[in-house]
């Protein structure tokens, strides 16, 4: 199989998995294709997913803030703000993008690719949002919305637990007898000083219970606490809500 044709190949099963055809096939190309990829192959700066990325991060803002004005009617500006940032944070958008394999389908460069880009945390979620501003720039917003609501904002109480994760985990080790103490420890800080990654592990006691990595050292915290708090629960579906 030629690599034209691997490609097409790619993009078709990538289409059915998020069950939209596109029009413009190469709308979904310009989502797929990281920084990294479009200049190894000294692409011009357009032809990367930024842009859609941009776009995509307003589109999927304006779903979630209608869904969540909607759903949740008791709630304050300021309550809803919380969970809106909940549902559109970092470790949210990644867990999404894994659900969908979408890692598998990005253009990325050999050096990327080598150091496991298709799991970082950061590249799966701006890409979830590249391939939002894709469909609504292909299908417009209708299609975009059911995107959303299909793939990002069903099973929600699931995506609500990202929110404050640090606080849970602390909740959960203050019940525990033991009392051992949580600490944050920064593993490896990488990247331009535009565009880092910080990958951090949390520990309980001596023990390492959980890695997350994230392009502000708060978000990578958040998701250490979140895998740490998977270990622990096992399942947390239904066990916590934000606040």
């Amino acid at each position: 199989m030629n690599k034209r044709r691997k490609i097409e190949t790619m993009l078709l099963e990538l289409e059915k998995k998020i069950k939209y055809q596109f029009s413009d096939s190469s709308i979904l190309v310009n989502a797929l294709t990281h920084s990294s990829y479009a200049n190894e192959m000294r692409m011009s700066k357009g032809k990367n997913n930024e842009r859609l990325e941009f776009l995509g991060d307003a589109v999927l803002e304006l779903v979630t803030s209608e869904y969540v004005y909607t759903k949740h009617k008791d709630l304050t500006e300021g309550d809803l703000t919380k969970l809106r940032a909940s549902i559109v944070c970092e470790p949210t958008l990644s867990a999404c993008a894994r659900d969908l394999d979408l890692g598998k389908y990005l253009f990325l460069g050999k050096g990327e690719d080598i150091s496991g880009g298709r799991e970082r945390s950061s590249i799966l979620s701006d890409s979830l949002e590249a391939l939002i501003g894709a469909i609504y720039l292909d299908g417009g917003f209708t299609n975009a919305k059911e995107f959303i609501t299909h793939f990002i904002l069903e099973d929600i109480k699931d995506k609500e637990l990202f929110f404050d994760s640090k606080t849970i985990l602390q909740e959960i080790i203050q019940n525990n007898s033991k009392q051992q103490k949580i600490r944050y420890h920064l593993i490896s800080e990488d990247g331009p000083d535009h565009n880092k990654i910080f990958t951090i592990a949390v520990y309980i006691g001596n023990e390492e219970i959980g890695i997350g990595t994230g392009r502000t050292k708060k978000a990578a915290e958040q998701e250490a606490a979140n895998q740490a708090i998977i270990k622990l629960q096992g399942n947390v579906q239904g066990n916590y809500k934000s606040e």
